[in-house]
């Protein structure tokens, strides 16, 4: 496809620089994005997506040598994973400077930071010269859009303008790393894996569990999800769990890496086994059949590998129990 021309660029900079809001294509998923030391359009973000003012934001920059003036001060850690890691589906929480303010750290003492690999992304952010606050763009809690259609679909008018860079290629939001204790911790898991963070920072890397102190994107129990119900069994048991679903008057859909057929009370929908392909076209998928009206998904996780680590989580709070209607 036509990447966005120079005067896009130029007009999503003239946007921001107003207090507007844009929604930009990354390589993990299309961000609703605002000028992050501007706290008014920062709180435009917030009331766009219906997102809780304590979630924090994740600031997106033009490149490494941004990091500094947004944090007291950069770890050898820090330095390391952005070196190996930046541009890419990486994001990093540090102490915060005082040039991150209230509005985009959920009152915290840190802040998350992150340096897109997407083309588009780039060219606005160095465009720019600032930070970009940039979560995804769609309401809170619900799918994250992976093409410029599911911006329009979902936020509409609440955002001044759309830049269309096409799929995103990752399809999963990135992966956060809090550096800000002894031993390096995984807030959430994305597009880069615990393994290989480990293997930059030369040290065992932990996950967070639900206790953890700092907040940051996509750590609610419930996120990701879909309109439809889903329901997630291993993946031997996936027809016999469809079947008994649609019993009950459903009109459910089956996500299987297996091809071959379905009962007929169920729609089969073929996805990749490999993780990476999967996340690819997961929120995609998810959204289609919300679009034909299905009322339950019944779908396995796949293995707990690279990107098969971020799909586990996203499917898993998926199929969450809401606090309320999607």
């Amino acid at each position: 496809m036509t990447l966005p021309t120079e005067q896009a660029i130029a007009d999503a900079v003239a946007v921001l620089r107003r207090g507007g809001l844009i929604a930009l294509p990354t390589e993990t998923v299309y961000g609703l994005g605002a000028d992050a030391e501007n706290e008014l359009a920062v709180r435009r973000i917030f009331a766009a997506k219906g997102r809780p003012a304590t979630h924090p934001l994740i600031v997106h920059l033009a490149g490494r040598a941004a990091m500094p003036s947004w944090v007291k001060q950069v770890p050898l850690s820090a330095e390391a994973l952005a070196h190996a890691f930046w541009p890419g589906p990486l994001t990093l929480v540090l102490h915060r400077s005082s040039r991150a303010s209230d509005a985009i750290t959920g009152g915290q003492d840190t802040v998350a930071l992150r340096v897109p690999d997407h083309p588009v992304a780039l060219a606005v952010l160095e465009a720019f010269g600032g930070g970009i606050a940039a979560p995804s763009a769609n309401r809170f809690g619900h799918l994250s859009p992976t093409t410029a259609e599911h911006v329009r679909t979902e936020l509409g008018g609440e955002v001044d303008l759309i830049l269309d860079g096409g799929p995103c290629a990752v399809g999963v939001e990135s992966t956060i790393v809090d550096l800000t204790c002894e031993q390096p911790r995984i807030l959430r898991p994305g597009g880069i894996s615990g393994d290989d963070v480990a293997r930059v920072v030369g040290r065992p890397v932990s996950l967070a569990d639900a206790e953890v102190d700092v907040r940051a994107p996509g750590m609610l129990a419930s996120h990701y999800a879909p309109r439809a119900g889903l329901v997630l069994v291993p993946v031997g048991q996936l027809a016999a769990e469809a079947e008994a679903r649609a019993r009950t008057g459903a009109r459910v859909a089956m996500l299987s890496p297996l091809s071959g057929s379905a009962p007929s009370t169920v729609t089969l929908v073929t996805v990749p086994s490999e993780p990476d392909a999967l996340a690819r076209v997961l929120y995609a998928t998810l959204r289609r059949l919300d679009e034909e009206g299905f009322d339950l998904v019944v779908a396995s996780l796949p293995v707990d590998q690279g990107l098969g680590q971020a799909v586990r989580d996203r499917l898993t709070r998926a199929a969450a129990p809401r606090p309320s209607a999607h």
